[in-house]
């Protein structure tokens, strides 16, 4: 009888130390995968994002798409691109890119470069610039693509952004 009653305590034991463990693991991974995202960029530790045009109401008549991307290259640098692309060939093509740093203090991003790069009678246009900046830091590509013929009033307009890249 003591046996029994032994063996049941143990068995007791056991199957409580592993449901205490499963839930703990299963709390554990619920933490690693939280994301934070700010204005529409997660915060993520990859080593590249990529971001595109998604609003296809924005984007027009002659305006296909457009890109941003940012990537590590080394201790401090980061490559940045932005791209916009028409559907024909148009009077007007730009993209305007912007390089955000996310400042933890106050949970938003501030713009620390930015560039405009146009041409005219195309339907393609690009801008990479590798950039040094600071370690410690999540930093993120947007642009603003334009594209259109001079005749009309507006120019077709979108928006991409990356997700924001952790520089170690």
């Amino acid at each position: 009888m003591k046996k029994r009653i032994i063996s049941l305590v143990v068995s007791i034991l056991v199957l409580s130390n592993m449901l205490i463990t499963a839930s703990i693991n299963a709390l554990a991974e619920g933490v690693s995968n939280i994301e934070t995202t700010v204005d529409g960029s997660r915060l993520i530790y990859e080593d590249y994002s990529r971001g595109t045009s998604t609003n296809s109401i924005l984007r027009g008549e002659h305006l296909m798409t457009g890109d941003s991307i940012i990537t590590k290259t080394g201790n401090g640098r980061i490559y940045t691109y932005g791209q916009t692309t028409a559907d024909h060939d148009v009077d007007f093509v730009s993209v305007i890119v912007y390089v955000d740093r996310y400042h933890e203090d106050t949970g938003k991003w501030g713009q620390i470069d930015g560039r405009v790069k146009d041409a005219r009678d195309t339907y393609f246009v690009i801008s990479t610039k590798t950039l040094v900046v600071d370690r410690g830091y999540f930093y993120r590509v947007r642009c603003e693509h334009f594209a259109g013929n001079d005749d009309e009033e507006f120019y077709d307009e979108t928006e991409s952004f990356t997700d924001g890249i952790w520089i170690p």
